[in-house]
């Protein structure tokens, strides 16, 4: 269990690394569209996973991890978006992208290490 620990608190940092960069494009006048998709991809991250914890089933379980990737690499594309149209800077994009990455990995391994028993 350990590794949902793991997940878990990386998730949750990362949706709050989120908030800021969110509060940062708010507050500098930018690109609200993709603001607000960045906001929500990326904080539903660790919803996604904190439910998945708190499942009723093992398919539940990895029903909303499976969620959770999805939303990651939909936060990485915007990611992706906002630094090739210069709203981010190399350095935030590279940091922030390091992270979602992780996040990634982190639930990549899990899904696959783990079999749905038959219903």
């Amino acid at each position: 269990m350990k590794e949902h620990n793991l997940i878990l608190d990386k998730s949750k940092a990362f949706a709050l690394r989120i908030i800021n960069l969110y509060k940062y494009l708010i507050e500098n006048g930018q690109v609200y569209a993709l603001a607000n998709q960045i906001l929500r991809s990326g904080t539903s991250i660790g919803a996604n996973v904190r439910e998945a914890v708190r499942g009723q089933s093992k398919p539940d379980f990895y029903s909303k991890l499976g969620i959770a990737l999805k939303e990651a690499d939909e936060t990485a594309y915007w990611l992706e978006l906002l630094y090739e149209s210069d709203y981010i800077t190399k350095k935030q994009y590279d940091s922030l992208y390091a992270d979602c990455n992780e996040l990634i990995k982190l639930l990549v391994a899990i899904t696959k290490t783990q079999k749905i028993p038959n219903s």
